[in-house]
């Protein structure tokens, strides 16, 4: 259907979501494990009829995103809208956005939730996706599902892929689960990190990493005394590291001193999943006393977060 021959959305209709980042893999869970965190970016659209779009963005991209039709959010509401059949005729985007880009905490996930939510609230009732369906368009969106399903959600996302279709359950962490995040100044695209993984690995090595994430599950629900056991990763973090080298650095002194450390999605943030508060003050003080002592770039920032329950918050605002 060409967008001329598609019916326009309601004008002045205000809607807002609030979106999570996320932490993708945590150690051996390649592809399939995802965690929600307290870090959030916020966006609000307005659609108008005067043909105009535009995104007025603060935080994080601020100086370097595009402001006119070819922003991903605004793309991204319009590639929904299209496939119910709608159009937006002129879009006014507010972001506020929190979550560092290209640091492994999911920001294009968040920002493709973002949009499909809220193309999704733009569209008459009758025609809106279902939870099933905004799942597959996001995952289908971002390429796969272990980010975009605990953005949604919140908490601890498991997803899988069958014959082309994503499916994602969301389970409950156990409260003392501290997450703590070193992210450092520089950046990774996930598709270089991707680039420089095995076309195949060992039965072995495959297995292995299986039988760690499922302890993981096990940590993260009811056990965190495994996290450290839970958290070792053969299949993916190695090959990684020659491309962020302070953060293998910096996560193989934390494990080595018994903390549940790894790779933040492709990286190159590293997360330690702390068991209670006490032991997250000691990762930091790790932390510290690591980017003092060595020749780490600067500019890293440490975040003491909490996992986020709830996922993606939607907001209908009445029209004034």
């Amino acid at each position: 259907m060409r967008t001329a021959e598609r019916t326009a959305v309601v004008p002045g209709q205000r809607v807002s979501v609030r979106v999570p980042a996320t932490s993708a893999n945590l150690g051996p869970g390649f592809d399939s494990l995802g965690l929600a965190v307290s870090l959030y970016d916020t966006v609000s659209v307005e659609t108008t009829d005067d043909g105009v779009f535009h995104a007025e963005i603060s935080g994080e991209g601020a100086t370097n995103l595009p402001t006119d039709e070819s922003h991903l959010i605004i793309r991204t509401i319009q590639d929904t809208l299209g496939r119910a059949g709608y159009r937006a005729e002129g879009l006014r985007l507010q972001a506020e956005n929190v979550i560092p880009h290209g640091r492994g905490l999911g920001s294009s996930a968040a920002a493709i939730v973002s949009a499909v939510l809220l193309a999704n609230s733009l569209l008459p009732v009758a025609a809106r996706l279902t939870a099933q369906e905004v799942l597959q368009l996001c995952s289908a969106q971002e390429g796969h599902p272990d980010n975009v399903a605990p953005a949604l959600a919140g908490k601890l996302a498991i997803s899988w892929e069958t014959e082309g279709s994503f499916f994602s359950t969301a389970v409950d962490v156990v409260t003392e689960i501290v997450p703590v995040v070193a992210i450092p100044s520089y950046e990774l695209s996930t598709e270089m990190a991707r680039n420089l993984l095995p076309v195949s690995v060992p039965h072995h090595i495959a297995a292995a990493n299986a039988g760690r994430a499922a302890l993981l599950v096990q940590a993260l629900t009811r056990d965190p005394e495994l996290l450290l056991a839970a958290t070792v990763d053969e299949l993916h973090q190695s090959h990684r590291a020659p491309a962020m080298a302070p953060s293998a650095d910096l996560l193989q002194s934390l494990r080595a001193s018994g903390f549940a450390a790894v790779v933040s999605g492709a990286g190159p943030t590293v997360m330690t999943l702390a068991a209670g508060h006490a032991q997250a003050a000691e990762v930091e003080q790790h932390i510290a006393a690591t980017l003092e002592s060595s020749q780490m770039p600067d500019g890293w920032r440490v975040l003491k977060l909490t996992v986020d329950t709830d996922g993606a918050k939607v907001e209908v605002h009445r029209r004034k």
